[in-house]
């Protein structure tokens, strides 16, 4: 588990031949382009090298007595010519990059969301819901910079680099051989500099996706800060966090700021040395001129290579912390052989279950119950004796450690998990409702389903008790979160979600709690249809609402001490009893 969560958190730090392999598999499926448009670089690069040359032969001219008007025009327009071609190769270049690297980040961003998607709510659990959005959209960008720009050039400046030196080297070896000492140097000075910013990224990456998560997290909670006059205190510990941003980012600019004086100094003095050096060796003034723009040329490429190292750490970070996520293994998953279910008839059984959240603090101990097709079951007992837990079982939002569940007598592990929720609908507490239409929340955006059918569900389950007075009717738009609403009308939509996805097995786990009166009311008569739709399992603090159970647990410290009917139970004068009876007084 703490690999796990380690992984979740981005903090395992991934070999950088594995995260090439890893990145190199999202660009296979583009390789051709990738092919073509490198292509397209070594001519870009090719024609950028010999430009100067055209410079070497229009000055070496120019200094002659007798100057050969025609010979420079046709040089100076043949230069012209071959920048134009260049531009041309560059545009095209860069189309076919940035289109196949828009593909790629697509197939990525769906790749994660649909991971995401895939984990259980005990890895939910485990990393907030600001870091999960950065890796989504903030570090997909960083790695879409890699596929449209970084890689192609870091290889363009390298290519640049050795055509360059080999032209420098036929313009003048002994010129060329002087410079080796000072390059060295540079290389040394960029990869330091490398190291260095590399580690600061790191730091600053994690920073960033702190700040997201607290920003997500305060944002949602902004409500309960401002109750409770916190808004000082949050301020504070914002001001902490974008500190270390700050100072991070700072970090980088320093870096930068070092680097780039450094290299531009060590070429104004190479620079000095070419024209000291290329007189004494007795160079024409065009092979010196050519040799000072290939100096340019060459210089250029490393403080390039500098720049582009900026982007390429970024992308490094954001596809280590990506590939963390990626190699989180969700705990439910469907087992080889796992079966379709059409239709259940709703017989649940537990044998001999047992569950934990943290290993060996058992939330569950050897619960073992029937419940028989189209029974209402309801569980209750005090907050943490294990009635949630046991829902959340049934549709595999955990898993158990020991025991079996099983519908109609299949193991649950047996069914997948697509199928088995499907038939399970779920009406919780806290109803989540989507930006959007009424309709578009019943359906959740399933355009299999008309308006007739929406208005319908809406009204088996009395939810048409307000829609109707509504301007737009299903089609009224819901504000985030459904703060538009009131709780009881939120719990209405949830029912009216449930039964129009025809559901075989039905969950309530405190669907009435926190409601008025008088909606109270119109959900109990929504249930009393709804029992006729299949098994109804009912967690309940208020035992009212749950008299006409066919079947009450009772459950206490995760194991059930009591079981059977409303009159049995009270008959048996035991824990159910009394909470009964000090419902009952405090009523």
């Amino acid at each position: 588990m703490n690999e796990e969560l380690e992984k979740l958190k981005g903090d395992r730090k991934l070999p950088l031949g594995v995260l090439i392999r890893r990145t190199l598999k999202y660009i296979e499926p583009e390789r051709k382009s990738f092919i073509l448009a490198l292509f397209l670089v070594l001519v870009n690069v090719t024609l950028d090298t010999i430009a100067p040359l055209f410079t070497k032969g229009i000055t070496d001219e120019l200094v002659q007595a007798n100057i050969r008007l025609n010979f420079v025009v046709g040089l100076a327009i043949l230069s012209f010519v071959v920048v134009i071609i260049n531009q041309i190769f560059i545009y095209f270049e860069s189309i076919i990059l940035n289109s196949c690297g828009q593909r790629i980040i697509y197939r990525l961003r769906n790749e994660i969301f649909e991971h995401i998607e895939n984990m259980s709510l005990n890895q939910f659990s485990e990393m907030p819901v600001g870091s999960l959005v950065t890796r989504v959209a903030s570090y997909t960008a960083s790695m879409s910079d890699l596929f449209t720009s970084v890689f192609v050039r870091i290889l363009r400046n390298l290519v640049t680099l050795v055509g360059v030196y080999i032209i420098m080297i036929y313009i003048s070896p002994t010129l060329s051989l002087s410079m080796v000492g000072i390059l060295i140097i540079v290389f040394v000075i960029s990869f330091i500099f490398s190291k260095t910013v590399n580690a600061i990224f790191r730091r600053e990456r994690a920073t960033i996706s702190d700040m997201n998560a607290f920003l997500s997290e305060n944002l949602s909670g902004m409500k309960l800060t401002q109750i409770f006059n916190q808004e000082e205190t949050k301020d504070e510990q914002f001001l902490e966090r974008n500190g270390k941003m700050v100072k991070e980012r700072m970090n980088v600019i320093k870096a930068f700021g070092i680097y780039r004086p450094t290299i531009s100094f060590i070429f104004n003095i190479t620079v000095a040395l070419c024209f000291i050096l290329g007189l004494k060796t007795g160079l024409s003034a065009g092979e010196i001129v050519a040799f000072y723009l290939y100096l340019s040329r060459f210089f250029n490429p490393i403080q390039n290579l500098a720049d582009q190292l900026n982007s390429l750490q970024k992308a490094i970070t954001a596809s280590e912390r990506i590939f963390n996520l990626l190699d989180v293994k969700p705990d439910a998953v469907d087992k080889e052989g796992a079966i379709e279910i059409d239709n259940i008839k709703g017989r649940i059984e537990f044998r001999h279950v047992w569950f934990a959240y943290v290993p060996d603090n058992w939330i569950l101990k050897d619960v073992s119950f029937v419940i028989e097709p189209k029974q209402t079951c309801a569980f209750v007992g005090a907050t943490g004796a294990g009635k949630t837990t046991i829902l959340s079982l049934i549709v595999r939002n955990y898993a158990v450690q020991k025991g079996e569940i099983l519908i109609d007598g299949i193991n649950i592990n047996d069914i997948k998990i697509s199928s088995l929720r499907r038939a399970v609908g779920q009406m919780l507490q806290d109803v989540f409702l989507f930006s959007g239409s009424i309709a578009s929340n019943v359906t959740l955006h399933d355009e299999s389903f008309s308006d007739d059918e929406i208005i319908e569900a809406c009204r088996y389950v009395n939810a048409d008790s307000f829609i109707d007075k509504l301007p737009n009717g299903i089609h009224e738009e819901i504000i985030e979160k459904g703060e538009n609403l009131s709780q009881g009308q939120r719990q209405l939509l949830s029912f009216a979600r449930t039964v129009i996805h025809k559901p075989q097995v039905l969950i309530l786990d405190e669907a009435t709690a926190n409601i008025d009166t008088e909606t109270e009311v119109l959900i109990q008569e929504s249930l009393e249809k709804m029992k006729n739709i299949g098994t109804m399992l009912v967690v309940a603090h208020r035992l009212s609402t749950i008299q006409h159970a066919d079947k009450i647990i009772v459950l206490q410290n995760g194991e059930i001490i009591e079981q059977g009917n409303h009159q049995e139970l009270l008959k048996n004068r035991g824990h159910y009893y009394k909470l009964y009876q000090l419902q009952f007084e405090n009523a």
